[in-house]
């Protein structure tokens, strides 16, 4: 057994609720449209909903799991208890690796709305730093911030998007609707992008062991959450698509700022937007931070990362040497990476966890099974779809780093093997 304290039961319904729609309402919103719709075209909204179906599918099966096995590390742990320690293994790690990105993603959207092109990686880094301290200092203070950031955001957002539909009318230069209709293969990598915005409700998972009544909490948190923000992305993307254009909007890398600017508010409907990107951007930081500490966490308890990323902190309850690892790497690809791209290897990480997820809820059986095993074939075959359409650009790397991650666990394995004999 572990020596190392336990981490503390102190998140509510609403909390875990809020954490998991601050992980969701972060960069995606901002910066997925754009690069979707130069892939899906005029179906950019066929391409939201095959997302959200993929999305729905992974979040039963996550609901499911984590009703199950209520502990950190979320389908890392579902997939060794259900499918074994490799399987594990590449869930974890495939989480990882996305979700390390996801973070760099969600700090340099931070900084390209707040501050000049100059500025933008080391105000990225110090967000980044600032972030990881308050996690370090304890998930209660993690929970507060997050609640605060996402009524913000969720606010901002529902007076831009009032305003733009009340006003009407686009950019004298675009048309709406323009731009020639796409095939299936740009309707799927579409897909993949917009899969970046939605992949947050892991994180309700990833903290089964700071949850009040896990067994109840998680399935519920996740449901709502998800029934929170899939109705948002909707509306936003039929609004980009209605007043920007498919051509337009796939040129425009803070396109819901373009379409604030094109109203008669502009003066003060434009810093609205901004504000809201900063907001929702730190906040979905701050939730992915603490999943992706927690998941490392699980996997150095297994001895699939190093051990000293299992120590939990005696006065704070937080993995503090994972979340210090992780605040440092993340750092790092805030000053050498490209958000794009950032994005694509992102998706392609956390699909290959969510396809693990399906696999291991299929498997489940009795009073576990809460959802139909439909949801769950579909679901592993709509991650594999859509990991194997992202760009090339984040593919081909995406699956240099699994690999790595699988080689190294081999060698690992051999030995301890060696030593045990």
């Amino acid at each position: 057994m572990s020596s190392q304290p336990g981490l503390a039961r102190r998140l509510s319904t609403a909390d875990a609720v809020h954490i998991g729609v601050g992980s969701m309402v972060g960069a995606g919103l901002f910066t997925a449209f754009g690069p979707a719709a130069a892939a899906a075209g005029t179906l950019l909204l066929v391409a939201l909903g095959l997302a959200a179906v993929v999305a729905f599918c992974n979040a039963t099966s996550s609901a499911q799991l984590a009703a199950q096995y209520p502990t950190s590390g979320g389908t890392y742990v579902y997939g060794r208890e259900r499918l074994g320690a490799w399987w594990g293994f590449v869930a974890g790690w495939g989480f990882v690796i996305g979700k390390t990105a996801s973070c760099a993603a969600m700090a340099m959207t931070f900084a390209a709305y707040l501050v000049p092109e100059g500025w933008q990686r080391p105000v990225a880094v110090a967000a980044v730093v600032g972030l990881a301290t308050v996690n370090y200092h304890g998930v209660t203070r993690t929970a507060g911030l997050t609640r605060a950031l996402v009524t913000a955001v969720l606010a901002l957002l529902a007076v831009t998007l009032v305003v733009v539909a009340a006003t009407g009318g686009a950019p004298s230069s675009t048309v709406s609707g323009q731009g020639a209709p796409v095939g299936w293969a740009g309707v799927t990598q579409g897909a993949a992008l917009l899969f970046f915005a939605f992949a947050g409700y892991a994180r309700i998972a990833t903290m089964g062991e700071e949850v009040q009544h896990p067994r109840r909490t998680i399935p519920r948190a996740i449901v709502i959450a998800f029934a929170i923000v899939v109705p948002l992305y909707a509306v936003t993307g039929w609004l980009l698509l209605e007043r920007l254009g498919a051509t337009d909007l796939a040129g425009q890398q803070a396109p819901l700022r373009v379409v604030a600017e094109s109203t008669p508010y502009a003066v003060w409907l434009g810093p609205v937007v901004v504000v809201a990107a900063v907001v929702a951007a730190l906040g979905a930081l701050l939730s992915l931070i603490a999943g992706v500490g927690r998941t490392a966490l699980a996997m150095a308890r297994a001895g699939d990362l190093p051990a000293p990323l299992a120590r939990v902190h005696e006065r704070h309850a937080v993995p503090h040497v994972a979340e210090v690892a992780l605040a440092v790497v993340v750092s790092l690809l805030v000053l050498v990476a490209d958000l794009r791209e950032v994005i694509g290897f992102s998706s392609f990480g956390v699909l290959t966890y969510y396809a693990v997820a399906n696999a291991a809820a299929f498997t489940q059986t009795g009073g576990h099974r809460r959802y139909p095993r439909t949801l769950q074939v579909v679901g592993l075959a709509g991650c594999v779809l859509l990991a194997v359409t992202v760009p090339t650009e984040s593919l081909v790397p995406g699956l240099a780093v699994l690999a790595v991650g699988v080689a190294g666990r081999v060698i690992v394995l051999r030995r301890r093997a060696t030593s045990a004999t």
